[in-house]
């Protein structure tokens, strides 16, 4: 099984390109965050013409998650996370597909910093890691997948010391993405490739992509009950570097029908 999370970066300017790589890399499963677009201009007529069934949560403007699943209709759980009912952002949508929990998550930039969206951000995280722990007492089979806008070590940020006091690499974010991790979760693409400097993400400035002066804020989060069946986690970085792409480049994990290790390792 593929899973895959892409930050389309406005779901409708860049369909093509979106349709070019889901006939390329046929995900089973698909996250997508900032759709940028409302509920009713989401563009399911031509997924589905792709061959993936859909669910959304549309935003005007910004934000904006949805689920796509090749060959089926992802089985909604939930939009939004419990917490704050006054938050309308689009950030959180979770369904079942094949017997796994797939919760598709956009969690905010933060910036500027200090200020009212920092705070926002980490009481997001807050909300997240609450309801993280308990999926994660159903003993079930769960991804936690999408941007994080965190770059959770030095590792994953190209001249760490130049991003400090950025919300995405403040220590009050990357503590709070390592004590999300810390309940039990499996950081799927560092677990596999442990020492390599990856990233997800490149700026549209000062020739980022070229440079390959990027950023990991794209994760998985694995649950103990499937981690034990991750097989591969791959960035598809040439994405990037197609004609009107997403600044983000479409990440996936392979999954094994059986498990690889016990599910406590």
């Amino acid at each position: 099984m593929k899973v895959a999370t892409y930050n389309v970066n406005g779901i409708n300017g860049r369909l093509e390109v979106l349709l070019r790589w889901l006939e390329e890399a046929s995900p089973d499963v698909l996250c997508l965050q900032e759709l940028k677009a409302p509920q009713e201009k989401f563009p399911i007529k031509a997924l589905e013409g792709a061959g993936y069934g859909a669910i959304w949560q549309g935003q005007k403007s910004w934000n904006g998650v949805a689920i796509l699943a090749r060959g089926q209709e992802p089985h909604l759980t939930r939009k939004g996370l419990p917490g704050e009912p006054e938050d309308e952002h689009s950030r959180y949508i979770e369904a079942i597909v094949d017997g796994i929990v797939i919760g598709g998550l956009y969690l905010p930039n933060g910036n500027p910093c200090p200020g009212p969206k920092f705070d926002y951000k980490l009481r997001w995280f807050k909300r997240l890691r609450d309801y993280a722990a308990e999926l994660l007492e159903l003993e079930v089979p769960v991804v936690l997948v999408g941007d994080y806008n965190v770059m959770p070590t030095e590792l994953d940020v190209y001249k760490p010391e130049r991003w400090t006091n950025d919300a995405l690499f403040r220590v009050e974010v990357r503590d709070a993405f390592r004590h999300l991790v810390d309940q039990g979760w499996t950081d799927a693409l560092r677990h596999l490739h442990p020492d390599e400097r990856i990233y997800t993400f490149w700026d549209y400035f000062r020739n980022a992509y070229a440079r390959d002066a990027g950023l990991r804020i794209d994760h998985f989060l694995l649950s103990p009950q499937v981690a034990s069946r991750l097989a591969k986690a791959e960035v598809e970085k040439h994405v990037r570097g197609w004609d009107h792409s997403s600044d983000h480049a479409p990440v996936w994990i392979e999954l094994h029908d059986e498990p690889m290790m016990p599910a406590d390792e």
